[in-house]
């Protein structure tokens, strides 16, 4: 059977994912991404009321005209997670598919409510919508030879799989995002016994794609119950301070946000929940029963409703609540910003604690962002706890044990620059692959052709 790898974004940048595999005559994409840092560059850019060929040519969603050159047809797009980065070109670029979007739950449901927040294109999406759950199986194609099975794995949002399809010549493992985490928060730990037995599988892994966010970091990295910890000790430090505390973090981060509102209620404030996305993946997850808040947290999204909730704040005392905001990359329009531009009711004084617990993503726009957003924070007196974050990521350790785990045959590097796969491949050169034989070094737009 032929198989063929497009590689048509997140291969010359972080952001954008999206890949496709050809199988015989049945293709399948996995992820259609947004490149975030493309967006923010530019002032008031909505992309919801953008059309694709713009956000094309801006580089902020996949180029897919490579697509063209595949010889089948596509019989599922499926995204690994819910982060922007993984699905946020499917409401512009999925309809061009007749085919269905397969996903697990909670990356369904972040889907479905990005879909339907499209105003450029209102009822052009008619791609069928699938929940698949990790651990189970589906048929591709019509020829019974391809399935397509979701392994669980853990990342910095719930409810995240790696895909893998089994093909006569060997599975093809698609492994972005992940850590390796045996003691999450929410959900369960990453199933590296099912990858081993991948790798041992009828012709084992013919090909693995693999995300390179730190692979030049050393060690393992720490399991988000780690992060748990660092965030309790924390706030419990700040049990005795009568004035303001504020905390932000990835609003995506339902398990970060739910070690927030517990902290928060073990030191006698009441937490809030206050943004757009905040509101949107908090309440998804609790709707989906991934969480169950207490039922005296509020969340709000809608700009009128945080302010009134902030003026209840100063009212009441700021010594009663701890809200939890969006912001954590100093985003213009984000709650944090506001609140260090004094444009909101909730006014700063000297001492007050503002909890970073994110780290500043490792690009140019997001630095000069959280730099700026930190001034201002601090010129209202703001005391900054920063970095209490562990990162969703494999660092070189992580990434070693699951080349040992697959064993593949053949590796191409993803989710990053040419800089950034440089330890990937010194990592993969030290196991035996070799550059141009079985380690693939690719560009957006490029097919790699592994079986002819």
């Amino acid at each position: 059977m032929e198989i063929e790898i497009a590689t048509i974004g997140g291969y010359e940048e972080v952001g954008r994912q999206m890949t496709a595999v050809r199988a015989g005559d049945d293709v399948v994409i996995f992820d259609m991404g947004l490149n975030l840092s493309q967006v923010l560059i530019h002032d008031n850019v909505e992309t919801e009321k953008m059309h694709s060929l713009d956000l094309i040519d801006m580089g902020a969603i996949p180029d897919d005209r490579v697509m063209s050159d595949l010889e089948g047809d596509v019989q599922a797009i499926v995204p690994t997670h819910g982060h922007l980065d993984h699905i946020g070109a499917i409401s512009k670029l999925a309809h061009r598919y007749d085919a269905p979007v397969v996903a697990a739950p909670f990356t369904i449901e972040l889907v479905k409510q990005q879909v339907e927040s499209e105003s450029k294109f209102s009822g052009s999406f008619d791609n069928d919508l699938v929940k698949m759950e990790s651990g189970e199986t589906m048929s591709i194609g019509d020829t019974g030879n391809v399935e397509l099975e979701f392994v669980h794995v853990t990342h910095s949002i719930i409810d995240a799989i790696n895909p893998v399809l089994h093909t006569p010549e060997g599975a093809i493992v698609y492994g972005l995002d992940k850590r390796i985490d045996h003691n999450p928060v929410l959900e369960d730990p990453i199933d590296m016994e099912r990858f081993r037995e991948i790798g041992r599988e009828g012709n084992g892994v013919l090909c693995y794609i693999e995300d390179c966010t730190n692979a030049g970091r050393k060690g393992r990295t720490p399991s988000e119950s780690h992060a748990r910890s660092h965030l309790k000790d924390t706030i419990d430090s700040m049990e005795d301070y009568d004035g303001g505390i504020v905390a932000t973090t990835f609003s995506s981060h339902v398990s970060r946000v739910s070690s927030l509102v517990e902290f928060a209620k073990d030191i006698g404030r009441q937490p809030v929940l206050l943004g757009r996305s905040m509101e949107k993946y908090s309440g998804t997850a609790e709707r989906l029963g991934f969480v169950d808040f207490p039922d005296d947290v509020g969340m709000y999204g809608h700009r009128k409703s945080v302010d009134r909730t902030f003026k209840r704040i100063m009212k009441e005392g700021k010594e009663k609540y701890l809200p939890v905001v969006t912001g954590h990359q100093g985003e213009p329009r984000a709650m944090l910003t506001r609140m260090g531009r004094g444009e909101t009711p909730y006014e700063l004084e000297n001492g007050d604690k503002v909890i970073f617990s994110a780290r500043v993503i490792p690009e140019p726009t997001n630095e000069g962002q959280r730099y700026q957003s930190e001034r201002l924070l601090k010129m209202q007196g703001a005391r900054i706890y920063d970095d209490i974050h562990v990162s969703g990521h494999l660092r070189e350790e992580g990434h070693f044990e699951m080349i040992d785990a697959l064993q593949p045959q053949h590796i191409i590097p993803a989710h990053q620059d040419l800089e950034g796969f440089a330890p990937y491949v010194d990592l993969a050169e030290s196991q035996g692959y070799a550059v141009g034989r079985d380690l693939h070094i690719t560009r957006n737009g490029n097919i790699i052709q592994l079986v002819e």
